[in-house]
């Protein structure tokens, strides 16, 4: 957590993600939103009634030029982000911009906005919560000391039936880009960045409008041989009407142990805790589990706001800046380029010998 919490957040956007998880998480965490604005004015009334914002503005313009504003909290679609962006570069008081994910539709689109606060010298920190997921984050730590060995292969699995909102439906990129982004950007926090993406997708029947990945399943190898993949499933077959038996698993294994765990969101919004177990040959013949109170959605986004206003109070690089944010985009445009190509793609392809 930074020292300061009370850094004057300009809260754009009054929907579900704001709503019941930003303003939520910020209340149990001190944070201080200052003021907010959205596409509608009595919507962003009401959200500022609930949770005690004592500014409300007509527009998000009106909101970015407040001289107040010391941070902007972005929660609109990804197709509307770069032009918020290119105004708040503008004001000599924002001094950092939590963006949601995707950072843009497309990796040129996300490329411009990373480049545009870098420009301007604006910490740029980017919304991929679920490496704030209590499990996930243990995992890291797991991983990190060295208690499952060398990673051999990484899964997730995934039977949920996301919400896919109306902007969506001009696109033709669906579930990689918008859910399994979240899978793509933490197997690279858990691993690193892949040497090579192959991946596969058809349709959802439910989702009715034209679309590339419904369901997806994409490999990312390793140089040390390790394999992390993931199988997203939206539709979740059995569907409505019938018992559904919908859930997030995960699993790592090792040369010297094993974890493995859930993830609590799709029982949102009851609040069901993420899980993990591991063993390790450091402690034999014993699972360890840990246990918390806390739950991806909405506590996880404390952190990602967290990690920002670190970055500006100490003029570091956020966690998960935008230029680390890039390399998420890259991985996602490659397993869109393996689809369409129906081949391996190689990692490099997707960032080139002059990118960071």
């Amino acid at each position: 957590m930074p020292r300061r919490r009370d850094f004057r957040i300009g809260c754009i956007g009054s929907g579900f993600i704001m709503r019941d998880c930003h303003l939520a998480a910020y209340r149990d965490a001190g944070f201080n939103p200052a003021a907010i604005a959205s596409r509608t004015y009595e919507n962003a009334k009401a959200v500022a009634d609930q949770w005690g914002i004592p500014k409300v503005h007509r527009t998000w313009e009106e909101l970015v030029q407040d001289p107040d504003i010391e941070i902007l909290d972005i929660a609109v679609p990804p197709d509307r982000q770069l032009d918020i962006v290119r105004a708040a570069v503008r004001q000599p008081h924002i001094r950092g911009i939590l963006c949601q994910k995707p950072l843009a539709m497309n990796s040129a689109e996300a490329r411009g906005i990373v480049e545009l606060c870098e420009r301007a010298g604006i910490k740029l920190g980017v919304n991929s919560n679920m490496r704030y997921d209590q499990s996930i984050r243990a995992l890291k730590t797991i991983l990190d000391k060295g208690y499952l060995g060398e990673p051999v292969l990484a899964t997730i699995e995934m039977r949920a039936i996301p919400h896919w909102q109306d902007f969506l439906h001009r696109y033709e990129t669906l579930e990689m880009l918008n859910m399994g982004i979240h899978h793509i950007d933490a197997f690279r926090y858990l691993f690193g960045d892949p040497k090579s993406v192959t991946a596969v997708a058809r349709p959802d029947p439910r989702t009715a409008f034209k679309h590339i990945d419904g369901i997806s399943q994409y490999t990312f190898q390793y140089e040390n041989e390790l394999m992390a993949t993931s199988l997203d499933d939206v539709w979740a077959w059995p569907g409505e009407g019938t018992e559904k038996d919908i859930y997030i698993k995960w699993r790592v294994a090792g040369t010297e142990g094993l974890a493995q765990g859930t993830i609590g969101w799709p029982s949102y919004p009851e609040r069901v805790p993420s899980t993990l177990e591991f063993t390790t040959r450091q402690s034999p013949d014993c699972w360890l589990r840990p246990t918390w109170d806390k739950v991806w959605f909405p506590d996880a986004f404390q952190g990602t706001m967290a990690q920002l206003l670190r970055a500006v109070e100490t003029d570091s690089e956020p966690e998960i800046g935008g230029r680390d944010n890039l390399r998420t985009m890259a991985a996602v445009d490659a397993c869109y380029k393996s689809i369409a190509e129906r081949r391996t793609v190689d990692f490099a392809e997707m960032i080139g010998p002059d990118r960071s």
